[in-house]
């Protein structure tokens, strides 16, 4: 498998478990204010992943 093909498939990863968080952190928002929080905290730091590897993946081509 080649590098270009890793990171994508990284990349949908991250995507996919990122809208999931966001989802889960707008399902949370009226019901519990941590829960909401914790999720969006996590949906960032997987955001600033996908930044990284998308620079990657446009530097590699």
């Amino acid at each position: 498998m080649s590098r270009l093909t890793q990171l994508h498939r990284y990349r949908e990863h991250l995507e996919e478990r990122y809208s999931k968080l966001i989802e889960r952190s707008n399902d949370y928002r009226y019901e519990d204010e941590a829960k909401s929080d914790i999720a969006f905290y996590k949906a960032l730091k997987i955001l600033e992943k996908i930044n990284r590897v998308r620079y990657l993946d446009n530097s590699l081509v």
